[in-house]
């Protein structure tokens, strides 16, 4: 049933873009490795940009006191992107679908009908003035920086701890994104209500809602291609550049064990997380640097029965994450990173610090590059382990 699913997505979607094609468009001229295939109704009326990607991954760990290697070759990721405008170039879209099982996990059960989980994005963003857009629909939430950045866009493999910890990740609501220019500074405002569950939910709503502010400041002026938030100095910024955010969110009676992420509990708590984030580029070097935050204030974070055992619990506590590399002349990039990770002692999950290398390729910038990373974790009470991943993206 979800092979057929994919299959069936993909020729859709392959239909629309021929029919379009067909329908007497005009094809616009600037199509190119990582740009997609376009498309403009022969009387403007709307657009479409078809875009697919992949990514293969090798993965290898070792474990000392085990002396274990366990290793897997996997599609991390394969995605199916269609964007444009529909009436006017001011109501823009985006679906966004992920094809692979890594992309599609496991079903919830009845939270979404037992079926796979296969949108990612479903939104549409209204330019009411200049400088200010309104989202309906399900995409990322306004939270993390790491988490924004695309997944096709990061300097590493895959992204931190801290991310898989505390991301927000995406949900289903409104957005409002708001930004203006005070001299060369850009400063830009969003918040967001959304449903707190996650995306792909499709029984009614239960707890309450949740909440999302971020607030961005560009001191030194907006970056080359909005490059606060690229991995890597893809655009060798000939100027320092800098961006600042804090972003909070209150997820009122969230009843997964991350908010948006992780399985269903048996109880719900309020869910309190503080993001603080930094990114800076100049000539070839970057660096990026984030702190994470999640308490739950209305009640324990954990679940015991009758026995006082842990059965489950709300994932708490801190993280902080920093990383830094540069981008030599011929696109081979070296970069470093840190991440220390202390969750909430009462949950009892393991504490843990991580430091990774990485090497990356950049042969058509993020759109085909080869990237590589070996990371050795520290976790307390159960010693090191060792991972080598290296990887893959075609995107077009």
């Amino acid at each position: 049933m979800i092979t057929h699913s994919r299959t069936f997505l993909f020729l859709l979607s392959t239909a629309i873009v021929a029919s379009v094609g067909s329908a007497n468009a005009q094809t616009i001229n600037e199509s190119k490795l990582g740009k997609g295939l376009q498309f403009v109704a022969a009387d403007s009326s709307f657009s479409v940009k078809l875009g697919a990607r992949f990514q293969v991954l090798y993965q290898g760990g070792y474990t000392p006191v085990t002396e274990q290697w366990e290793d897997r070759f996997v599609i991390r990721r394969a995605r199916l992107k269609l964007e444009g405008f529909a009436y006017s170039p001011k109501l823009e879209y985006k679906i966004e679908l992920g094809l692979s099982n890594n992309d599609i996990g496991g079903n919830m059960g009845s939270q979404n009908n037992n079926a796979s989980n296969i949108v990612l994005d479903a939104v549409a963003k209204w330019e009411i003035t200049p400088g200010l857009q309104l989202y309906v629909g399900q995409t990322k939430l306004p939270g993390n920086r790491e988490r924004i950045i695309s997944s096709q866009k990061m300097q590493f493999v895959d992204r931190s701890l801290l991310n898989s910890r505390f991301t927000l990740d995406r949900d289903t609501g409104l957005q409002l994104h708001h930004e203006h220019q005070v001299g060369q500074v850009v400063l830009r405002e969003i918040a967001s209500i959304s449903t707190g569950d996650g995306r792909n939910i499709t029984v009614n709503h239960s707890g309450g809602y949740d909440y999302t502010g971020r607030f961005e400041i560009l001191p030194m002026g907006a970056f080359e291609g909005e490059g606060d938030y690229v991995g890597s100095d893809i655009y060798r910024e000939p100027t320092p550049k800098l961006a600042l955010a804090a972003a909070y969110d209150f997820n009122d009676r969230a009843s997964r064990e991350q908010g948006q992420l992780g399985d269903f509990l048996g109880a719900e708590r309020d869910l309190n997380t503080l993001f603080l984030d930094a990114m800076f580029k100049y000539r070839g070097f970057s660096a990026m640097a984030e702190y994470a935050a999640r308490r739950a204030p209305d009640g324990p974070v954990v679940l015991v029965n009758d026995a006082g055992e842990v059965e489950e619990t709300f994932v708490t506590g801190d993280a902080f994450n920093i990383q830094a590399g540069y981008l030599f002349m011929n696109n081979w990039e070296v970069a470093g990173r840190y991440t220390n990770y202390e969750p909430t002692k009462v949950t009892g999950l393991t504490a843990e610090n991580q430091y990774t290398l990485g090497v990356s390729k950049y042969i058509v910038g993020h759109a085909l590059k080869v990237q590589s990373d070996l990371t050795r974790s520290e976790q307390r009470g159960l010693g090191e382990k060792y991972q080598f991943r290296v990887q893959l993206e075609i995107g077009f």
